[in-house]
């Protein structure tokens, strides 16, 4: 930039000599000379530009680069770039792969329970489905929770997880499940990274097998003693267990289903490669069939020479996918019929949130198991339900009625999907937690301590040994900045006429389809 002024000073040097030259002739020579000195000013300083303007693109001005840069990034990506990024040491001197003697201040966690203040509000308020937080741990409200209780939930957990001070502590009790439970406490150390400092000390029991334990009908009597507090990915009417997020919102590896933002935005394409009114016009499920008895009847429901149930059922071999790469187990590419069946296996699936999101309308064979966002959705607004007693009936009459009335079907599809895209984005993900850990916390009625065959967790311990697929989906979850505001603000619980119009809403809705099918069935048998 500094040669370009040079050369500019030196032509205006040259072009002022000519004017003074000129000067000294006739009058009508001094207006044509000025014309000459200020055509030739433009056109130099238009070369000059020119050059400046190329200079910079390639980088000859880094100033100019920063700028154009800076005019074309968006708000957000330049806040994101002021916020300071949170350290991840896997250096060659950290070899034992231990965790950091202490944050930099602007992590450091507070002493004790005390929650820091110091994020901006957040404006927002959590989802409806948030309010289920409250119910989960209605059953400690009154007296609270104390160690003994926690004990207890020892028989079935996997592990015990401790916070304090803002540190992880974690004691296994057995094997888990491929490696649920690597990915779930890797979740909750990203979710720390969110809002550090921010949660407090904390004592729990995770169990990561599929079904609840805690049976509701030992805990009625008032005279009993409570139930022990346990943590997993489901519930159902007639247990207690708490409910938190499964591990594949942070990346399933074993079966190459990417962490859950990732997921979300391929869904979202491609939902947009076919227009719902031009997909197959039929059920469609792809499955394992042979976990629970439920799936094996509704392979009964497939397509075949005497028979057209309108459903088109696949089965899935997770060994041979793996062998031939999971070429044929995108999510995104199975997005091309307008209608996609959910049932449960052993019990809740990990394939709801997917089939859900995925802009067709969801065929719901009634479901036993509830995850922490499944009890926000509701049928006939967000899915149409199937009888789990009569499958092949029922799916038959969901399809004829839904392709007769398209618009409608079209609608609930997308409602379903936009919840999915909308209020079960990450960020609620973690807010959902950060939330359901603190009210938890609340309840305790002792000090957590340290146990003492407990090992300290970080995201070194965890990210840093970790190889090929699972260690790239960790370093793509894991959370890079603090979170620039506070999670989203707590719903009420609520009273009992809300749940009482909640449960009597689903029910009504259910029984209208019911009485729906029976009319239509019956119809049929008229014209045999």
């Amino acid at each position: 930039m500094r040669k370009h002024t040079q050369i500019f000073m030196s032509l205006f040097s040259e072009a002022s000599g000519l004017l003074k030259h000129f000067s000294h002739r006739k009058k009508k020579g001094r207006a044509r000379a000025t014309l000459l000195f200020f055509v030739f000013i433009v056109v130099v300083g238009v070369c000059v530009y020119s050059l400046w303007i190329d200079t910079s693109i390639l980088g000859g001005s880094s100033f100019t680069v920063k700028e154009m840069r800076s005019a074309d990034t968006p708000k957000q990506s330049r806040s994101t770039r002021r916020r300071p990024e949170i350290p991840l040491n896997c250096s060659a001197g950290n070899l034992t792969r231990t965790c950091p003697a202490s944050f930099p201040a602007t992590f450091q966690a507070n002493e004790g329970n005390k929650i820091a203040t110091s994020s901006p509000s957040s404006s927002s308020q959590c989802p409806e489905y948030f309010r289920w937080i409250h119910e989960d741990l209605k059953p400690w409200k009154d007296k609270g929770i104390t160690r003994e209780m926690v004990e207890r939930a020892k028989r079935t957990a996997k592990f015990r997880l401790v916070i304090v001070n803002g540190r992880v502590y974690v004691e296994k009790y057995g094997d888990t499940i491929q490696t649920r439970d690597e990915i779930t406490l890797w979740g909750i150390l990203q979710l720390m990274r969110r809002y550090p400092g921010r949660l407090p000390d904390l004592e729990l029991m995770f169990d990561c097998e599929d079904r609840p334990l805690v049976q509701k009908r030992y805990f009625t009597d008032p005279n009993a003693m409570a139930p022990p507090p346990l943590f997993r990915y489901c519930g159902d009417h007639w247990t207690l267990d708490i409910v938190f997020p499964d591990w594949s919102f942070w990346g399933w590896h074993e079966i190459n289903i990417k962490p859950w933002e990732s997921i979300l935005k391929e869904l979202k394409e491609g939902n947009e490669k076919t227009k719902w009114i031009d997909r197959e016009p039929y059920a469609y499920w792809k499955g394992n069939p042979f976990v629970a008895p439920t799936r094996q009847d509704l392979m009964n429901c497939n397509v075949s020479e005497k028979q057209d149930w309108n459903a088109r059922l696949y089965i899935q071999d997770w060994i041979l996918e793996s062998q031939k790469g999971f070429r044929k187990s995108s999510l995104a590419d199975q997005c091309i019929h307008r209608y996609k069946i959910y049932i449960e296996g052993y019990a809740w699936s990990v394939s709801e949130k997917y089939i859900l999101a995925c802009d067709a309308l969801t065929l719901m064979v009634r479901p036993r198991f509830y995850t922490f966002f499944s009890r926000g959705m509701l049928p006939m607004h967000h899915y149409w339900p199937i009888r789990d007693d009569d499958k092949c009936r029922s799916l038959k009459f969901a399809v004829e009625w839904n392709n007769n009335h398209t618009k409608q079907a079209e609608a609930i599809g997308k409602a379903a999907s936009n919840f999915i895209q909308e209020e079960m984005k990450m960020d609620y993900v973690y807010d959902y937690m950060f939330h359901l850990l603190n009210e938890y916390a609340k309840l305790l009625r002792y000090r957590p301590n340290v146990p003492e065959h407990a090992m300290e967790i970080c995201s070194e311990t965890m990210a840093c040994p970790a190889t090929g697929r699972k260690k790239a989906f960790m370093m793509e979850s894991m959370v890079k900045f603090p979170a620039e505001t506070s999670p989203c603000t707590m719903p009420p619980p609520f009273n009992p006429q809300e749940l009482q119009d909640y449960y009597k809403g689903k029910y009504d809705s259910i029984n209208q389809v019911k009485r729906w099918e029976k009319r239509y069935w019956k119809s049929q048998n008229k014209k045999i």
